[in-house]
């Protein structure tokens, strides 16, 4: 087990900073893409049939699905491509990363969705970054367990996406993670509006100057991603030896 002083130090090696640039672009290029469709649904359609027309939800997802593939694709080899603050936290809990290395993370995937946010609304004029909400009848408390079960399945896929075991079946692994992601969009879109990333609600919150409801998307993905990292790891497909490990490329600048 490493020390405290040896974690800090490799959460300040160049690997270290190259992950938390690559994570920040990668977060960036996830959130504008996510975010501007829904602006774009937003612009070309009424306020009312933006939010009732399903093709808007069906523009959406889609675009969820190809940002998030593309996202975690250009950052695997130098941060493992989480994007996703509920990613960084279950494989810290699952003790893939160092908590430092963790907290990195975490402060370039908020930076990255913030600047992403922020673009969007100063080169849009006139529109606003659309903000995750509930609707009325819907509690804190269920919404929470639906982003919940949500991330529970993308952090799964990413676990198996990124196991080593699976052979050369892992090279599709980004576009399965994007699918999932699509497709919970699709499921829950007009509910939570399908955040499953911390980051990504921060961000729009942000910009869009309201916090309510903001726990849903913190307490929700981040219990539901470690619950997946925990299960995948010791329960489903537990690591025979330390080769089997899923750590990947945070192995040499985190642990």
């Amino acid at each position: 087990m490493a020390s405290l002083k040896t974690r800090l130090e490799h959460a300040i090696t160049p690997a270290a900073l190259r992950s938390y640039l690559a994570e920040f672009l990668s977060t960036f290029f996830f959130v504008f893409a996510a975010a501007g469709s829904a602006m774009s649904s937003r612009k070309m359609s009424t306020p009312e049939a933006a939010i009732t027309d399903p093709s808007s939800l069906v523009a959406t997802a889609i675009a969820t699905a190809f940002a998030l593939s593309v996202a975690v694709y250009v950052a695997i080899n130098v941060s493992g491509g989480h994007v996703n603050p509920a990613v960084t936290f279950a494989m810290a809990v699952g003790g893939h990363i160092s908590i430092p290395l963790a907290i990195f993370y975490w402060i370039s995937q908020m930076f990255g969705s913030v600047m992403a946010c922020l673009v969007l609304k100063i080169l849009t004029v006139g529109q606003h970054v659309p903000v995750h909400g509930i609707p009325s009848e819907m509690t804190g408390f269920g919404a929470s367990i639906l982003e919940g079960v949500m991330t529970f399945a993308l952090v799964y896929t990413v676990y198996a996406a990124g196991d080593p075991r699976r052979g050369a079946f892992g090279t599709i692994g980004p576009l399965m993670i994007g699918s999932i992601a699509g497709a919970n969009v699709l499921a829950s879109g007009p509910f939570t509006g399908g955040s499953m990333n911390p980051a990504y609600s921060f961000g729009s919150a942000v910009t869009g100057g309201s916090f309510r409801n903001q726990a849903v998307y913190w307490v929700g993905p981040l219990l539901g991603g470690a619950v997946a990292g925990i299960v995948y790891d010791n329960v489903v497909f537990p690591a025979q030896s330390p080769e089997d490990s899923i750590r990947g490329i945070t192995d040499g600048i985190g642990v």
